[in-house]
């Protein structure tokens, strides 16, 4: 039986592990597949040195889009509340719906900070009136906004 060889990712690879990770391999697809094309380096001390300051570079980096998702939430609740104006008809009913979109302008408009509209879960909103609108901010972050639906 053959001995496995230990490599670090360079990449992520879909069947094997994620950049950074220390995986043991088949001689042979390390020899022909994985050096040969840059995707993985041998395991040394001077390699594990490199690959704990890229993950501790990335921990520092999560930790700041963390923290700055933190802060527009806290932003987003100083503001309250979003108005998002729409034509209605007589019975009060809305002409179209809200969508993803018109919530991620109003923001814009109040905090003058962009925001990636699919982030922004939108309930179903067909009248006029008050709803609760969920944005993923961050994958541990959610801010839950007030959204004012008012005809014009």
């Amino acid at each position: 039986m053959a001995k496995r060889v230990q490599l670090v990712l360079k990449e992520d690879i879909l069947s094997l592990g994620k950049d950074g990770d220390v995986v043991e391999v088949a001689p042979g697809y390390a020899r022909n597949f994985l050096l040969p094309h840059g995707k993985a380096l041998p395991v040394t001390p001077a390699v594990m040195k490199q690959v704990e300051h890229r993950r501790a570079k990335q921990k520092e980096h999560e930790a700041a889009l963390k923290d700055e998702a933190l802060a527009f939430e806290t932003a987003l609740k100083t503001i309250g509340r979003f108005t998002v104006k729409k034509q209605v008809g007589d019975d009060g009913v809305l002409f179209g719906t809200v969508t993803n979109g018109d919530i991620a302008e109003a923001i814009e408009k109040a905090t003058e900070k962009e925001i990636d509209r699919r982030t922004i879960s939108v309930p179903e909103v067909h009248a006029i009136g008050q709803y609760k609108v969920q944005i993923k901010l961050h994958h541990e972050v959610t801010a839950e906004i007030n959204l004012e639906v008012v005809s014009y």
